[in-house]
């Protein structure tokens, strides 16, 4: 992946092509953990890849990629969250639905009980770590919490899942 923002740096638009692609899922799914709204979080996600794409000479090279991506989709979404709140909202109904834009992710029995059954705080450590692959400690950096906690929280999440999706199978 760093190869590849090194590419859109240098004007590459196959590659910020391609970096979207792979990307996007993950990046979704990362963000409407924290704002619960589909369309609110498809609005974010793009608003994301156009700063990622803006802000690609800010990048340094050999740094981690994925953690430069996920901190420029936290710090974008809590800017949303915040300026939200701010305005008057005429939508009093909270938006769950999943619409048809490829995010075939939230479809999957595992996704609805992360989704069902853990707490927004819980619900990134996972998504973090189970589809990203990110480490523990590289997950307690970006989310500012101890190592201790991430860990305490991750394995509370595992099992709030498992007791989760085994009452459904019964």
């Amino acid at each position: 992946m760093d190869l590849c923002l090194q590419k859109i740096a240098h004007g590459d638009e196959d590659s910020f092509a391609r970096l979207y692609q792979e990307t996007r899922k993950g990046i979704f799914s990362f963000i409407y953990g924290y704002c619960q709204n589909y369309h609110q979080a498809e609005d974010i996600t793009q608003a994301v890849y156009i700063k990622v794409k803006s802000n690609i000479t800010k990048y340094t090279a050999g740094t981690d990629a994925r953690a430069w991506i996920f901190q420029i989709a936290k710090n974008t979404t809590l800017n949303e969250l915040k300026k939200s709140k701010r305005e008057l909202s005429t939508d009093f109904a909270t938006d769950k639905t999943f619409g048809e834009s490829g995010y075939e992710m939230s479809d999957t029995p595992v996704f609805e009980a992360i989704q069902k059954a853990l707490g927004h705080e819980e619900r990134h450590i996972v998504i973090l770590h189970i589809i990203w692959g990110f480490k523990h400690r590289e997950i307690a950096q970006m989310l500012d919490l101890s190592l201790g906690s991430v860990l305490w929280k991750y394995n509370n999440a595992i099992k709030k899942l498992q007791k989760y999706l085994t009452k459904e199978e019964a």
